[in-house]
This record gives C-alpha cells, sequence and structure tokens, in this order.
C-alpha cells in the first residue's frame, strides 16, 4: 500500500510517510494506513519508533484536494479526522518511545505528528505552521487540544489566529521540539537516537513515557499514586535488577 512505508530493523519501527509528490499530505487511504502501521508497531519486536517523511517536506497537513474530490466533503473529513487522531493517540500511548525528525515543513494536521511524538528533531531550515485559517478550516487530530498543553495557550492561540510561522529555533525555544540539527545531518542524528534507545531499558522508558503524558489528565495524588506503584513494580523485573547490579558494582 501507498501513503506510509513501514519496516522494522534492530529493534527500530520506522514510518516513513511517504507521498512527496502532494508534501506526504494525508487523505483518507494514508490515514487507514497510518493506523495499520501503529498497530503493527505495538510489536515486542519494537522498542522504539522513528518517524520520518519522505521527499522535501515532512507534512503539509491534510490532503485538500482529496477533501474537494469526494461526493459528501463534510462527511470525507469527519473520517478522516477521526481516524488520523484516533492512530495518532494509539501512537502516543505505545509503551515505547517515539522519535520523530522533521524536515521542510510542517504545517496544519502535520504538527499533530510532532505533537504526539516524545523526542523531536527537526533541521533547521524547518517552518512550522498552522495553516488551518488560512483555507477557512479548523484544527483537527489532536492540535486545539495538545497544542496549547506544550507550547501554553497564548502562543497557541497566536499561531492559530495569526497564521504566525515559526522557524526551527523558535520552535526549540517553545518547547515544541527537543532539538535542531544542521539539514544535512537530520536523517543521522534522529536514526543515532532512535538506535540508542532501542539498546535502552526499554520497559522503564516507556513506563516513563505514560506517567508523564498521563499527567495532564489526572490530579497531582493520583499520579502521585501511580508513580509509587509503577516504580514498585520496575524494582521487580529483570530489566531493572540487571542495571541496578551493574550500577551498585560500579
Amino acid at each position: 500500500m501507498t501513503g506510509v512505508r513501514w519496516d522494522v530493523s534492530g529493534g527500530v519501527g520506522r514510518i516513513t510517510l511517504d507521498r512527496p509528490a502532494v508534501s506526504n499530505a494525508v487523505d483518507l487511504p494514508t490515514a487507514q494506513r497510518f493506523a495499520e502501521v501503529v498497530a503493527a508497531a505495538e510489536s515486542d519486536e519494537v522498542r522504539v519508533v522513528l518517524l520520518t517523511g519522505a521527499g522535501a517536506r515532512f507534512c503539509a497537513g491534510g490532503d485538500v484536494r482529496s477533501f474537494l474530490a469526494a461526493s459528501d466533503p463534510p462527511r470525507y473529513l469527519h473520517e478522516l479526522a477521526s481516524v488520523m487522531e484516533a492512530a495518532l493517540r494509539r501512537l502516543s500511548d505505545l509503551p515505547k518511545p517515539v522519535v520523530a525528525g522533521v524536515h521542510g515543513a510542517v504545517a496544519g494536521a502535520g504538527l499533530a505528528f510532532v505533537l504526539n511524538a516524545d523526542v523531536v528533531i527537526a533541521a533547521r531550515s524547518t517552518k512550522f505552521r498552522m495553516a488551518y485559517s488560512g483555507i477557512g478550516l479548523t484544527p483537527d487530530c489532536g492540535v486545539s487540544y495538545l497544542l496549547p498543553r506544550v507550547i501554553g495557550t497564548q502562543r497557541a492561540l497566536e499561531l492559530a489566529v495569526t497564521g504566525r510561522t515559526l522557524t526551527a529555533e523558535r520552535a526549540q525555544e517553545w518547547g515544541l521540539v527537543a532539538e535542531v540539527a544542521d539539514d544535512e545531518l537530520l536523517p543521522h542524528r534522529a536514526g543515532e537516537l532512535a538506535d540508542a534507545l532501542a539498546t535502552g531499558p526499554a520497559s522503564a522508558i516507556g513506563q516513563a513515557k505514560r506517567l508523564m503524558r498521563s499527567s495532564f489528565d489526572v490530579s497531582r495524588e493520583d499520579s502521585a499514586a501511580d508513580e509509587a506503584r509503577t516504580i514498585a513494580t520496575a524494582v521487580g523485573t529483570r530489566e531493572a535488577q540487571e542495571l541496578i547490579q551493574q550500577f551498585t558494582a560500579r
């Protein structure tokens, strides 16, 4: 199937958005394929997910031409947004790290990929833009929920209302991405990080991710109780026992 490529090697599951002729814009078949790939990433064989885009741009958002070609555009858009958001939420919920390497342009729903990844590395020339209002549409795929939580309400509203474009450096300053790499080094840097995480303590990393991502939706008391249960369980795992032995033997 076209639209999204998937392969696994060395514990790294690589998801590649693969519609370069349309800047990896997402239509319904692509969203459906992405959902299948995320389900495949749940395999124990996969210890880390690496998300990238083919061609000159990471993702231009939704495929506007596919909206216009649909016999019932409202129904089509509703299904597209629903399928894509559910797949992205499933990606975010994976008990393993998700690394994204983005470049060129990240616009509209393309931001949702960034917001659902755990560590995002951007090429220095990357531009970030909400883009929805420019075609009279509104945020989807969880962008309106996640963006204010990542960069703050005022900054998120500014991007939505003004259509401002962010540079990679400003995106890093605002907390939208973790790291900026020179354009030619991005593939190497993103792959290097994914490979390193694949050889790390997968269970502990996955549970740390879960605790942090769930903390926005629960009370501090409930979060603390979850932390206590999780660390108590972790200390009895083979992974932790081996690493603790290594630490105390230094």
